[in-house]
């Protein structure tokens, strides 16, 4: 009975660790935004600038 609570730990242990990996933690990555009528986004400044007219 030890040896199936052993084998029990080790597979939440390893499945635990291959997940993290599996799943990289990327506070920066990048999301669907919209800037307020009149802006557009500016990748450069990371920013919404006001729209020029041409």
């Amino acid at each position: 009975m030890k040896l199936g609570y052993a084998f029990a730990v080790a597979a939440l242990i390893i499945g635990s660790a291959v997940s993290a990996f599996a799943c990289p933690m990327q506070h920066n990555a990048k999301q669907a935004m919209s800037c307020a009528e009149g802006t557009v986004w500016d990748g450069e400044a990371q920013a919404c600038v006001p729209q020029q007219s041409s």
